[in-house]
C-alpha cells in the first residue's frame, strides 16, 4: 500500500475548455487515474523483475490552462494482464488520467509509454507512436453521446475495425459478436438517437471490444446502466481479463473495486492509495475524507461491530455471513414463535403471488398531483416499438416516486411524456389538474413541472451561475426582486452561494450539476421530475444531491424520481417498476421489494436492495430495506437466538437431573 501526499491544486470540472496538447485533434474530459503496480508487487509504480510495463506514466503532470492540475506528477506502470479499477471524487482526475492512458491527451510534463512504444518524452509527443499505440487501446467514455458518430447501431460499432482496415467479412463476425455480447443485437439497424442511456452505452461498449484491444479503458461504463446490465459488463470485463486483456475500470461503485487485482484512489490528481481491494478500503476514515465510501459488506461488518457482534471487519460477503452464523443460529420458525412470544414487533410484507402487485399502498389520495391513464407511445422512426404500452398509476401530492426498470424499458420516455414534452399515442396524463393533451393547456404547466434530464450540467450556457439560474424564473414573468429571491434560496439549497459571479464551465462537475438543479428548483415547482440525477456522481455528490431532494420533498414538491439504484428506489414512498414497455408493478418499498418478488424483478433485470438480499441470504424472517433495519433485525435474532439456545440449555440441564 501506498500513501500519496495531497496536491495543492485542484481538478475543477469535467468540461474545462482551456487548450491542451491532443493526439489526433481530440480533447479529453477533465479527471484522472494514477500509478499502478505489477501484481503482487508492493511499491507503487514498480513492475516485476525482468518484465516491461505494458503502460508506464514517468512523473507525469498534465495541466488545463494556467490554473488546474488535473494530474500532478503521477508515477504508474501497468503489467500486461492487470486489472485495475480507479476511485476518487468528482474532479480528482481519473478521467484524464483514462485520456492519457488512451492516448487521447499528452501531458505537459513526463514520459509515457503505451503497449510498449514510448509516446511522449518529457512532454513532448511523438504522434507517430501514438497513431500505432492507439490502435490496441479501447476506451469506453463516461457520456456514450461523446463517441457514437454514425446514425445506425452496427455502422458505429464497425467503425472502429473499419479504421483498422480488415476485412469486411471480419469486421461484420466482430460486430454481430459483440453486439449479442451486451444484448443489444435486436438494435443493430437503429438510430443510436432514439436509443436510451443504457442502451447507447452498450453500444460505445461493443464498439470498444469490437476493435478487440490489448488495453481497455472504461470511465464509469455502468453509470447509466440497470443492475442486470452493470453485472454483464462485470462479467464481460472478467471473460476479458482471463483472455489476457489489460483493463483499467474507472467507477464510483464500490462494489465493482472488489473484483480488481488493485484498486488505485485519487485525489487532486494523485495517487493517494493502491493496493489489493481489501487492503485500500481497510482506510476507512481516510476514503470517507476524500468523499467516498466503502463496499456495503465493510459497511455491514464495522456496524455490526459497534453493536457488539463478533464479527471480523471485512469485503468479503462470505467471510461475514459464516461469521454471523452461529450468533444468529435458529430455524425460522423458531425464530418468529419466539420473536412472537417475546412481543417483538415483526417485519412482514404483503404478497402477490401473481407476482404483480397493485396494491393502494402507493396510490394517490384525494386530488393526486400526477395521473397516468392507459397511456401507450411509440416512435415513429423505431418501426413502431411500443415505448410505453397501456400504462397506468397515480401519484399523491408531495409524495415521492421511484421509477424504475430495465435499461430501454421505456423510463425516460414516461417522465417526459409526464413533462408535456411529448403527448401520448393513446390514454391521458393529467398533471396537477391540467391535462396535457392540448398545446394550449401545456403551456400553463410551465413553471409547475420541473425537469432534471440526465446530466443536466449539460444545459448550462449563460456567462455566470446566477444569470444561469434565473433564465427559468425570468422567463416566468416574475418581478426582478421575486427573481433574485428564488435564486438566492435556490443556490443556498444546493450549497452555491457565493458563486454567483462564477462562470458555471469553471466549476466542479459536480458543482456545474448542482447548478443546473438550482436552475430547476428556482422556479419552484409542484412536481420535480429527475432523470438518473445520480448517475457519475461521486457517494459524497449523491449523498449531497439526496439532502437537496429530501429538502425539496419536505416542503411539500411532489419528486419523481428514474433510477436504476434499488436502495434509492426503496426510500420513496411509491415504486413504480417497468418491463419491456409495460408496468410491471407498483406499490410501497416494502410491497414491491419483497422476498416474492425476487425472480420476477430477476428477470425483469432488476435486484432487491442490498439489505434485503442479505436478509434473504441470512435466512432471515423479514426483508429489511435499510442497513440501519438489517442490523437492527440481526440483532433481534441474536437475542432470540439466545433465549432459543438458553433454553434448550436448561432442558437439558433438567432432563439430566431427572434422569439421575
Amino acid at each position: 500500500m501506498q500513501a500519496g501526499s495531497n496536491s495543492s491544486a485542484a481538478c475543477q470540472g469535467s468540461s474545462c475548455s482551456q487548450s491542451k496538447t491532443a493526439v489526433h485533434g481530440l480533447t479529453g474530459a477533465c479527471g484522472t487515474v494514477a500509478g499502478a503496480v505489477c501484481a503482487g508487487d508492493t511499491a507503487a509504480g514498480a513492475v516485476c523483475a525482468g518484465h516491461d510495463p505494458l503502460i508506464a506514466l514517468d512523473d507525469v503532470t498534465l495541466r488545463y490552462g494556467d490554473d488546474v492540475t488535473a494530474l500532478s506528477h503521477v508515477n504508474l506502470a501497468v503489467a500486461s494482464g492487470e486489472r485495475i479499477c480507479v476511485l476518487g471524487a468528482n474532479g480528482s482526475g481519473k478521467s484524464t488520467l483514462a485520456s492519457v492512458i488512451a492516448g487521447l491527451l499528452a501531458p505537459d510534463e513526463g514520459t509515457v509509454s503505451l503497449v510498449g512504444r514510448t509516446v511522449c518524452r518529457d512532454g513532448q509527443p511523438d504522434f507517430e507512436a501514438y497513431g500505432h499505440a492507439r490502435r490496441k487501446i479501447g476506451l469506453v467514455f463516461q457520456n456514450p453521446d461523446d463517441q457514437i458518430v454514425t446514425s445506425i447501431v452496427e455502422e458505429d460499432v464497425a467503425f472502429g475495425p473499419e479504421n483498422l482496415c480488415l476485412p469486411p467479412d471480419e469486421i461484420g463476425r466482430r460486430v454481430e459478436r459483440e453486439l449479442a455480447r451486451v444484448a443489444m443485437g435486436d438494435y443493430a439497424r437503429s438510430d443510436p438517437s432514439r436509443l436510451s442511456g443504457g442502451q447507447k452505452q452498450r453500444v460505445a461498449i461493443a464498439g470498444a471490444l469490437a476493435m478487440e484491444p490489448e488495453v481497455l479503458v472504461l470511465d464509469e461504463p455502468g453509470a447509466l446502466l440497470d443492475v442486470r446490465g452493470r453485472r454483464g459488463i462485470m462479467r464481460v470485463m472478467a471473460g476479458l481479463r482471463a483472455q489476457g486483456t489489460t483493463i483499467i475500470h474507472i467507477t464510483h461503485f464500490m462494489e465493482e473495486a472488489l473484483a480488481a487485482d488493485r484498486v488505485l484512489v485519487m485525489d487532486h490528481g494523485r495517487i493517494m492509495f493502491d493496493g489489493g481491494p481489501p487492503e485500500v478500503f481497510s482506510h476507512c476514515d481516510e476514503l470517507l475524507a476524500l468523499g467516498l465510501e466503502l463496499p456495503f459488506t465493510a459497511r455491514l461488518s464495522a456496524e455490526l461491530r459497534v453493536h457488539g457482534f463478533d464479527v471480523p471487519w471485512t469485503c468479503d460477503d462470505e467471510e461475514l455471513r459464516e461469521a454471523l452464523a452461529p450468533q444468529c443460529a435458529c430455524t425460522r420458525a423458531g425464530h418468529a414463535s419466539a420473536a412472537e412470544a417475546d412481543g417483538l414487533p415483526q417485519e412482514r410484507v404483503p404478497s402477490d403471488q401473481t407476482g404483480r402487485t397493485t396494491t393502494t399502498g402507493g396510490a394517490p389520495q384525494g386530488n393526486p398531483a400526477c395521473t397516468v391513464e392507459r397511456v401507450s407511445y411509440s416512435y415513429n422512426d423505431d418501426g413502431g416499438r411500443r415505448a410505453l404500452e397501456d400504462i397506468s398509476f397515480g401519484v399523491s401530492r408531495g409524495s415521492s416516486v421511484a421509477i424504475v426498470g430495465q435499461t430501454g424499458s421505456g423510463k425516460s420516455t414516461l417522465v417526459r411524456l409526464l413533462c408535456a414534452l411529448e403527448v401520448p399515442d393513446a390514454g391521458r396524463i393529467v398533471v396537477d389538474g391540467i391535462d396535457t393533451a392540448r398545446k394550449r393547456d401545456r403551456r400553463l404547466l410551465h413553471g409547475r413541472i420541473g425537469y432534471v434530464m440526465q446530466h443536466p450540467e449539460r444545459q448550462l450556457f449563460a456567462e455566470t451561475v446566477l444569470e444561469d439560474v434565473a433564465y427559468g424564473p425570468r422567463n416566468m414573468g416574475l418581478s426582478p426582486d421575486e427573481v433574485r429571491a428564488r435564486c438566492a434560496r435556490a443556490l443556498e439549497l444546493v450549497g452555491l452561494t457565493g458563486r454567483e459571479d462564477a462562470s458555471p464551465f469553471t466549476l466542479s462537475g459536480g458543482q456545474q450539476r448542482l447548478c443546473a438543479i438550482a436552475g430547476v428548483l428556482a422556479m419552484e415547482p409542484k412536481v420535480l421530475v429527475l432523470d438518473e440525477p445520480m448517475a457519475g456522481l461521486d457517494p459524497h455528490g449523491r449523498a449531497q444531491l439526496e439532502q437537496i431532494l429530501s429538502d425539496v420533498l419536505a416542503a411539500g414538491t411532489t419528486s419523481i424520481r428514474v433510477t436504476h439504484s434499488m436502495d434509492d428506489a426503496a426510500k420513496a414512498d411509491q415504486v413504480i417498476v417497468l418491463a419491456q414497455a409495460r408496468l410491471l408493478m407498483r406499490g410501497t418499498p416494502e410491497e414491491v421489494y419483497a422476498p416474492t418478488h425476487e425472480a420476477e424483478l430477476h428477470r425483469a433485470g432488476l435486484g432487491l436492495p442490498a439489505a434485503t438480499r442479505w436478509a434473504l441470504a441470512l435466512g432471515l424472517d423479514a426483508a429489511p430495506l435499510t442497513m440501519s433495519a438489517l442490523v437492527r433485525e440481526l440483532s433481534r435474532t441474536r437475542a432470540v437466538a439466545a433465549r432459543l439456545g438458553s433454553g434448550l440449555s436448561d432442558a437439558a440441564e433438567g432432563g439430566d437431573e431427572h434422569g439421575a
